[in-house]
């Protein structure tokens, strides 16, 4: 089981790789949305904003979110640090249930191009 200082790091990686990106991706990533990922076997939630092409993680906090936040992910440790590393499809992982991702329909739509 991934521990909260691996899914931590694996944030900060996905964040680094959203501000590298280009094209589709690179515009999908500058929505300025609040976000939080709820790590389920952890209980804990990282909170923050996708800005400017990267995610600012501003808090973490026991258990679920206290506020709804824009964007919302919920997964397993070990499938965030999976995907951030290449070894797990999020579109998979999505369309089985395994990650779970809540936002506006405009939202989802620009965020497709992540998939």
């Amino acid at each position: 089981m991934a521990t909260m200082a691996e899914c931590r790091s694996a944030l900060d990686r996905l964040s680094d790789n959203l501000a590298g990106a280009d094209g589709d991706v690179r515009g999908a990533a500058a929505l300025d949305r609040s976000l939080s990922c709820h790590i389920k076997d952890l209980d804990i939630t990282f909170t923050g904003r996708l800005a400017d092409g990267r995610i600012q993680v501003l808090d973490t906090l026991d258990g679920g979110p206290l506020e709804k936040a824009e964007i919302r992910l919920a997964m397993t440790g070990d499938d965030l640090v999976a995907m951030v590393d290449g070894e797990l499809n999020f579109a998979k992982a999505w369309g089985s249930g395994r990650v779970r991702l809540e936002a506006g329909f405009r939202d989802l739509l620009r965020l497709r191009s992540l998939l």
